[in-house]
């Protein structure tokens, strides 16, 4: 029975000893240099490049026709030229001829009394500015 109690004791013991290492942790403050530095600046965050600024478009890109044409477009050959454009520059640059052509596809239809789908206010709008000039 001797053998039971000190048993107890122990483990009562034991339990007291880890409240108070929890105690004592959850009160420390963290120190700064355990905290995760977060990086200053994107390139430190994507890693070393793997192409160099010299590298052709085309090669990077032989398998995507419609990525060499964009850059053909651009008139690019290389990443350093083309990390000069933002992708929203470019996605602009692209579509001011598509809506270039699509306005004049519109002009013509109006001349001819035509419309495309839900676009009847357009002509409206066209005639009244022809017949004001």
């Amino acid at each position: 029975m001797a053998k039971k109690k000190a048993a107890k004791k122990t483990n009562k013991t034991k339990a007291k000893t880890a409240a108070k290492r929890e105690t004592k942790r959850a009160s420390k403050p963290k120190s700064a240099s355990k905290q995760v530095a977060q990086p200053a600046d994107n390139a430190v965050a994507i890693g070393r490049v793997l192409v160099t600024q010299e590298e052709k478009l085309y090669m990077l890109f032989k398998e995507d026709y419609h990525a060499r044409q964009i850059f053909e477009f651009l008139r690019v050959e290389t990443v350093k030229d083309l990390e000069q454009f933002s992708p929203q520059q470019i996605v602009k640059l692209l579509s001011q001829p598509i809506q270039a052509t699509v306005l004049r596809i519109r002009r013509k239809l109006a001349e001819k009394n035509r419309h495309l789908a839900e676009d009847e206010a357009f002509v409206v709008e066209y005639k009244k500015a022809q017949s004001g000039k």
